[in-house]
C-alpha cells in the first residue's frame, strides 16, 4: 500500500466532521439509565455465545497526561488500589456462575494505568481471576503499561505471572512534546522494555503514538517514528489528539496555539503511515498497524477482522465482559456500563454486588446496523448478499436512506456500491467514520459535538 497515491487532503477536509469511533454501536451517548443489572442477568443466561473476553478497568496513575481523555485516578497511594481490588473481586465472583459456561480466551487489564499495581497486587488479582473464571491455557491476557516507575524486571514479574501481551504508551519521545503533555519518559528505557519482552518471549508487545499533540513537527515525530521502528515492536497505534478541553480539564493545561493546524495534522499522519508501511507494517483499519504474520493482519486479510471497545480483536465470537469502574460490557444483544465515579462504584458493589448504571438492549435494527458498520470498520466493504442471508432483509431497500447518504462520497469515486457489495476505496480509508455515520440511525438524535473530529 502506498500513501500517497490515495492520501488526498482536500476529500478529507471536505468530509472531516465529529462523529463516532464505532467501538460499539450504538455508540455509549445512546445508553440510557433505565437499563439494569436484570437486564444483564439475562442477556449472560440468553447469550448463544460460550466463549468470553473479560476487560478489567484499574483507574489510578501515578501522575496527570493532560492529553488523557480516560476515566481515571491521579494518586500516589498504592494502597488505595488494595481496596479498589477487594471491590473489584467481589464483582467478579458475583458474576461467576453467571459465566459458568464461558471459557474465557482473552484477558485485559487497561486504564487508567493497569501498571500502577505492585507485582504483589497483580499476584493477587490473577489468582482470583483463574479461581473465579475457567481460564483456557492459550488465553491472551495483556496489560497496559505507563514505562515510568517501573523496573525493568517488572517485564519478567509480568511474564512469571501469565502475561504474554503488553501494550506501552510512547506517544512521542520529543522533550518539547512530553513536558507540554506532562508525560517525561525515558525512550532509551522504553526500548529495554521491548527488548526484555523478547528476550524472555513473552509473546506480543504494542506501542502507541500520537499525532496532533502540542510542539509536534514532522521533522521531530519522524525522529519518534524512526526509534519506534527500531524497536521493531509487533503491533503500532497510531491515534488522533482529539482536544476537547470543555470535556476534559486536564487537556486545558494545553494551549491552543501550541497545537499543529488541522493541515499540519494531516502532514504528521500521512508521514507516519509512510514510514510504518515502508517499515513492512500492514495497516489494520483506521489507525492501527501490524506485522504481517500478526493475527490482526491476517484477520484482517481473511476478512475477520473485529472492533469493540478494546479497539480491533480477532475474538469476534466472544461476549465482553467488563469489571471495574466505568468498564463496558457487550453480551449478547445487550451493552452495559458501570459506574463511571469510584465512590458511587464502591458504594453500588457493596449494596448490589453490581455498578451496572446504564446500557441499551439492541433491537434487531441496531444489530442489522451494527453488522454493517462493524464490516465497514474493519473489512472496508459489506457484503449484502451476506446481510440479506443473515438477517432476512433486501438491503438496497432495507438502507435506501442510507444509501441516497453515501452519494456524494460514490460520486467522488470513494465508494463502489455494486450489486452485491459495497466497497470503499483505499483513498476513502480515513474517512471511514464519515462513511459509517450514513448508516447510524441514531446519530441524527445525539449532539455530535460531544465527539471528536473524524480526523
Amino acid at each position: 500500500m502506498n500513501i500517497t497515491e490515495f492520501f488526498e487532503p482536500n476529500l478529507v477536509k471536505k468530509y472531516d466532521s465529529n462523529g463516532p469511533r464505532y467501538t460499539s454501536y450504538p455508540t455509549a451517548l445512546s445508553f440510557h439509565d433505565s437499563f439494569v443489572n436484570d437486564d444483564v442477568i439475562k442477556a449472560l443466561k440468553t447469550t448463544p455465545n460460550n466463549k468470553a473476553s473479560l476487560y478489567f478497568h484499574i483507574p489510578f496513575c501515578h501522575s496527570l497526561c493532560y492529553y488523557c481523555a480516560c476515566n481515571k485516578i491521579v494518586t500516589r497511594h498504592s494502597e488505595k488500589a488494595d481496596e479498589y481490588l477487594q471491590f473489584l473481586f467481589e464483582e467478579m465472583s458475583n458474576r461467576q456462575s453467571l459465566l459458568s459456561r464461558h471459557k474465557v480466551q482473552q484477558v485485559h487489564l487497561g486504564g487508567g494505568t493497569p501498571s500502577f499495581l505492585t507485582i504483589q497486587q497483580l499476584t493477587n488479582f490473577i489468582a482470583h481471576l483463574h479461581r473465579t473464571f475457567s481460564i483456557e491455557q492459550d488465553a491472551e491476557i495483556s496489560i497496559e503499561i505507563d514505562p515510568r516507575n517501573l523496573p525493568l524486571d517488572y517485564i519478567n514479574h509480568l511474564s512469571n505471572i501469565g502475561f504474554n501481551r503488553i501494550s506501552i504508551g510512547v506517544q512521542d519521545i520529543d522533550p518539547k512534546v512530553q513536558k507540554a503533555i506532562n508525560r517525561v519518559q525515558s525512550t532509551d528505557f522504553i526500548h529495554a522494555l521491548v527488548d526484555r519482552v523478547k528476550e524472555i518471549g513473552m509473546g506480543s508487545v504494542n506501542l502507541d503514538l500520537i499525532y496532533g499533540l502540542p510542539h509536534q513537527s514532522l521533522t521531530a515525530f519522524a525522529q519518534t517514528l524512526d526509534r519506534v521502528i527500531e524497536m521493531d515492536a509487533d503491533r503500532i497505534s497510531l491515534f488522533n489528539y482529539a482536544h476537547m478541553p470543555d470535556r476534559f480539564a486536564a487537556q486545558r493545561k494545553i494551549r491552543d496555539h501550541w497545537l499543529p493546524s488541522t493541515e499540519q495534522k494531516l502532514e504528521l499522519m500521512q508521514m507516519a503511515i509512510e514510514r510504518l508501511l515502508l517499515a513492512g507494517y500492514v495497516m489494520i483499519g483506521m489507525d492501527h498497524f501490524a506485522k504481517p504474520s500478526d493475527e490482526l493482519a491476517v484477520a484482517q486479510a481473511q476478512g475477520k477482522l473485529h472492533r469493540n471497545f478494546q479497539g480491533y480483536t480477532t475474538h469476534s465470537h466472544c461476549d465482553l465482559v467488563g469489571f471495574g469502574v466505568s468498564s463496558i460490557s457487550h453480551i449478547g444483544d445487550i451493552f452495559s456500563q458501570n459506574r463511571k465515579d469510584l465512590q458511587g462504584y464502591y458504594a453500588n458493589i457493596r449494596e448490589a454486588g453490581n455498578a451496572v448504571c446504564r446500557g441499551v438492549k439492541l433491537t434487531v435494527d441496531d444489530q442489522i446496523r451494527g453488522y454493517v458498520i462493524g464490516q465497514l470498520m474493519c473489512n472496508l466493504s459489506v457484503n449484502k448478499t451476506r446481510v440479506n442471508q443473515l438477517f432476512d432483509i433486501e438491503f438496497d431497500h432495507y438502507f435506501e436512506q442510507s444509501l441516497n447518504a453515501l452519494q456524494p462520497f460514490i460520486t467522488d469515486g470513494l465508494i463502489e456500491n455494486g450489486k452485491q457489495q459495497i466497497h470503499v476505496s483505499a483513498r476513502a480509508r480515513f474517512l471511514i467514520r464519515s462513511i459509517c455515520m450514513s448508516f447510524d440511525a441514531h446519530i441524527n438524535l445525539q449532539n455530535t459535538q460531544r465527539y471528536s473530529r473524524v480526523m
